[in-house]
């Protein structure tokens, strides 16, 4: 089941599709208010050149527009709280919330604004938008897959989406690192963001 806008392309360019609207999509138009209890936004780094740690944050909130009618309308807004991120090891999260990392006490959320979403093939799409991190913001896009639409067992209409995306974290300003003896750094430029999405439909 397609969501957002549809789109076609081929090795010279993307041309959009014309399509019926499904019923079924239809259906899932409406607002939504992203379940935190039942969802995840995550990141990877690589380490010393040779491990990957990850980290979550723990404290969000976010809505989905969604339009079946017209699934180009759709929209999406996160935001974090940049002082609940949590690797599991208290000295590094402080480390993070810092101010040589993300100085959470001056830049206390992370942002994240959808402006646009096309399809990828299937039940993939790209959704892009503005990253706010330190107040810098860039554009940012991000991979998801549409896993689908439910009712829960106390009667809540939900979707879901998972997907993930990579960013240099010195664009954000992100920029502290310590040289390693043996060449290279402490903590790799590039960052993998994780999203796995449950959203609940507001009455």
């Amino acid at each position: 089941m397609g969501l957002f806008n549809r789109r076609s392309q081929d090795t010279t360019a993307a041309t959009v599709a014309t399509l019926d609207v499904d019923p079924a999509l239809a259906a899932l138009t409406g607002d939504y208010v992203i379940d935190a209890a039942h969802s995840s936004i995550g990141f990877t780094v690589r380490h010393a050149m040779v491990t990957n740690v990850r980290g979550s944050f723990t404290d969000y909130s976010g809505t989905l527009q969604l339009d079946g009618a017209d699934p180009a309308r759709s929209a999406a807004s996160i935001e974090v709280k940049i002082a609940s991120v949590d690797t599991g090891i208290a000295d590094r999260d402080g480390h993070l919330r810092s101010g040589d990392f993300f100085d959470a006490e001056a830049f206390p959320l992370m942002t994240f604004r959808s402006t646009e979403a096309a399809q990828l093939g299937g039940d993939g799409y790209r959704i892009t938008g503005e990253l706010t991190i330190k107040d810098v913001t860039r554009p940012l896009s991000i991979d998801l897959e549409f896993n689908g639409s439910a009712t829960d067992v106390y009667g809540n209409e939900r979707v879901g989406f998972e997907g993930s995306a990579e960013i240099l974290r010195s664009d954000w300003g992100l920029t502290w690192n310590a040289a390693l003896e043996a060449g290279g750094v402490m903590v790799s430029d590039k960052v993998k963001l994780t999203f796995d999405i449950s959203a609940i439909k507001q009455a």
